[in-house]
């Protein structure tokens, strides 16, 4: 068995690709003629959004959406990045809400959250040694 993607349901596909390009650097893959899916280049693992129509349709509207206003979900992405006060600063700059600074952990990793537009919940953190 092997992780493949994950797909993230929200309201505004092409929006939401839009900023995660911008915050985070990552390159577009593929977005669906009808603007209802699409894809971003993140490494091994596909980083992929689907509009709500197809979650509904998928999920038979059986599914918590996503909404800044609300509490995050209860899962995060997690991003290393090698200047996590860089990576934070720089997702504000393009519309993400702070959650949690730039912080040192126990373990010796710095960490910090952020949530992107749609609500998701991210986590920047150094490469632990």
């Amino acid at each position: 068995m092997k992780y493949q993607y994950s797909i993230i349901y929200v309201t505004d596909v092409e929006k939401t690709l839009d900023f995660y390009q911008r915050a985070f650097g990552f390159e577009l893959k593929f977005l669906h003629e009808g603007k209802d899916y699409g894809e971003l280049k993140t490494g091994d693992c596909i980083l992929a959004f689907a509009n709500h129509k197809l979650g509904e349709m998928n999920l038979q509207g059986k599914y918590i959406k996503s909404d800044i206003k609300d509490n995050p979900l209860g899962f995060e992405l997690g991003f290393t990045v090698e200047t996590v006060e860089t990576a934070y600063n720089k997702a504000l700059d393009e519309g993400a809400v702070a959650v949690s600074p730039p912080a040192k952990k126990p373990w010796g990793q710095t960490v910090a959250y952020i949530r992107a537009i749609e609500g998701t919940l991210i986590a920047f953190g150094d490469p632990v040694h």
